[in-house]
């Protein structure tokens, strides 16, 4: 098996996250939420309780930790959001950080093997900066309540930009999931 370094790793998923950004239109905030179907995938994350002023911190240990244990992603860095600041405080907060990874992968603590199992997501494009991300989810969960959906389980979102820190924050382009169910 081919050894990833850091550097590897790195590129792999930004070159991954170019293709799958190419291939979305994108749309003003709130313009385009659509029903999809998704096929189950296998991530490997690293679990967080605390402010979002730590992610840097933790995508970092999780970057480390993967290149560690030569844990290749198949997709797009995810961010699964379990509650929300509107919800609880700071160090309430419940979220994960992540890659997709092929089914077999066996991580070792602290990182995590999780599946994503909801089949059904309403998604949409973020523009803008990942701190307004906020914004797009309430669009979202205003337009799930006017056609009959309930969110069934945890936001994703899926980082789409190859190098955020080559985009301005008013282009960063994240997808949003949100699970649902039909009334």
């Amino acid at each position: 098996m081919k050894r990833f370094t850091f550097i590897s790793l790195l590129l792999f998923s930004l070159a991954y996250q170019v293709a799958v950004a190419s291939t979305l239109q994108v749309s003003p905030e709130g313009a385009s939420l659509s029903i999809k179907e998704i096929s189950p995938f296998s991530y490997v994350c690293i679990p967080h309780k605390g402010p979002f002023t730590d992610m840097e911190k933790v995508i970092g240990t999780l970057m480390s930790l993967m290149q560690s244990q030569n844990i290749s992603p198949t997709g797009p860095m995810i961010g699964v959001y379990y509650n929300s600041p509107d919800e609880v405080g700071p160090e309430e907060l419940i979220w994960e950080v992540g890659f997709p990874v092929a089914p077999q992968v066996s991580p070792q603590k602290p990182l995590e093997k999780k599946d994503w199992n909801y089949k059904v997501v309403l998604a949409g494009i973020h523009v803008g900066p990942y701190e307004d991300t906020g914004k797009m989810i309430a669009n979202m969960m205003d337009w799930m309540k006017d056609k009959g959906y309930t969110a069934a389980g945890p936001v994703m979102e899926r980082y789409l930009d190859m190098d955020p820190s080559k985009v301005k924050k008013e282009e960063l382009k994240t997808e949003i999931w949100i699970p649902v169910e039909h009334k």
